[in-house]
């Protein structure tokens, strides 16, 4: 049995839905945010090695790091589906944005994030900051221009790794002025698998 340390509000929720696209049986181990800080709880230090989500068990195997989940679960249990032929030159993009999201897109929104903290001794790092986020959000956007998905007509691990920028962006305010991401990200928290991973994972609030 797969089993998924969630933590509220965070990447893990990408492995839940990752798995209901997949159909696959798993079990869910929640772990719920400090409301003051925000912070995961001493709970998650004590399943996972860096104390943060999303960590996988398969069995005698524990994986962190949401890129490498969903490629080992697509690989491992997923048939062939969600990823495209890997003798394809479709499959080497796929790798790239699998290793794109967190490699490069996230660094300035998580960056934000931090500086929002500090207020106004932030304040000398905010232009550059707030230009590295239009940059990848403006390449995001226009990749997926006249798309359905990141790779063409059907859904891959690569939209599922994605979703998250698109997401936290939304969460900032960041994410209208690019339409094509928008309509991509609203389209696919239409899907029923992402609604029944927000079910079992609990109020997920960058659904936005």
């Amino acid at each position: 049995m797969l089993v998924v340390h969630h933590l509220s509000d965070s990447r893990s929720h990408r492995i839940l839905w990752l798995l209901e696209e997949l159909e696959l049986p798993y079990e869910v181990r929640r772990y719920e945010r400090n409301p003051k800080t925000r912070f995961a709880p001493p709970e998650l230090k004590a399943a996972s090695p860096l104390g943060k989500a999303p960590m996988l068990e398969d069995g005698g195997r524990r994986i962190i790091e949401s890129g490498a989940i969903i490629d080992y679960v697509i690989r491992r249990h997923g048939g062939g589906r969600l990823q495209p032929d890997p003798a394809s030159p479709a499959y080497d993009s796929y790798v790239q944005w699998l290793h794109y999201v967190e490699g490069s897109a996230m660094l300035p929104l998580m960056l934000l994030t931090y500086a929002n903290r500090l207020g106004k001794a932030a304040a000398p790092l905010l232009p550059r900051i707030e230009g590295e986020i239009a940059n990848h959000l403006g390449n995001i956007d226009r990749a997926l221009q006249g798309r359905t998905y990141l790779l063409g007509e059907e859904l891959t691990g690569a939209d599922i790794q994605l979703s998250f920028v698109a997401e936290l962006a939304g969460s900032m305010g960041k994410r209208a002025e690019y339409p094509a991401l928008d309509a991509w990200i609203r389209a696919l928290q239409q899907r029923p698998a992402y609604r029944r991973a927000v079910e079992k994972g609990g109020p997920y609030g960058l659904a936005r």
